[in-house]
């Protein structure tokens, strides 16, 4: 499934808003740590941009904002923590959390983690490759993927969702490659660092599958899970 799983039937999961909200308002205060302006703030901007595209009211987004900011005075304070280990059939799995209590998620993630194997930090790192990730859609049908990922920079590049595509970069690389993409005819539509799975799964059976993607579905639903990257191929 490439460098970052998606649910299966997500079209369903996206209609649940307050799932949806709930960890963009997290991303949108972890950025706006680092300043209020979109202008100045790139991370930010991005963010911003994926929630006007869930349709976040305006309210919640310019709150959370603030919040991050500092601007209303309250003390809540996101932390990111990360995962390691193995879903049903040895498939390799790292889960990003972001918390306000480090504690209580991991007593849960342990719980969620029941069906497969929780790992100690470096227990399946190794298996995957830590990069850029730029999901891009063209801003014309005669816009070349692979013309834009030489030029821009970027090591790899496959399909996305809804006719975009996903850029992979050298860690490093991030920010200049979504710096140049534009110039190539592409519009980013969100940067991130993420994990691709160096030797991923193959040839489960469809039940195996299905055990698979049941408890994958289940960490996502996990209300602190930001995302997870599975070493699953297909």
């Amino acid at each position: 499934m490439g460098a970052q799983w998606k649910v299966k039937h997500k079209e369903a999961a996206a209609n649940a808003k307050g799932k949806i909200f709930g960890k963009l308002v997290k991303e949108i205060t972890i950025a706006a740590r680092n300043g209020a302006d979109v202008a100045t703030n790139a991370h930010l901007r991005l963010v911003v941009e994926q929630a006007k595209k869930a349709s976040m009211p305006r309210e919640t987004l310019e709150r959370a904002i603030k919040k991050g900011s500092g601007q209303l005075g309250e003390t809540v304070q996101y932390h990111r923590v990360t995962y390691e280990g193995f879903a049903p059939h040895q498939v390799p799995l790292i889960v990003e959390c972001v918390t306000d209590n480090i504690n209580r998620t991991v007593a849960e993630i342990r719980v969620a983690f029941r069906k497969g194997q929780l790992g100690a930090s470096g227990s399946v790192a190794w298996d995957f490759d830590h990069v850029g990730m730029i999901e891009a859609s063209p801003d014309s049908p005669d816009a070349d993927p692979e013309l834009a990922a030489i030029e821009a920079g970027a090591q790899d590049f496959e399909p996305a969702d809804d006719g975009a595509t996903l850029f992979i970069t050298e860690a490093s690389d991030l920010d200049s490659v979504q710096k140049a993409l534009p110039e190539q005819g592409f519009t980013v539509l969100s940067a991130k660092l993420g994990y691709k799975p160096k030797n991923p799964v193959s040839g489960l059976s469809d039940e195996q599958m299905a055990e698979v993607e049941a408890f994958l579905e289940g960490l996502d639903n996990h209300d602190d899970v930001q995302e997870m990257f599975v070493g699953l191929a297909g």
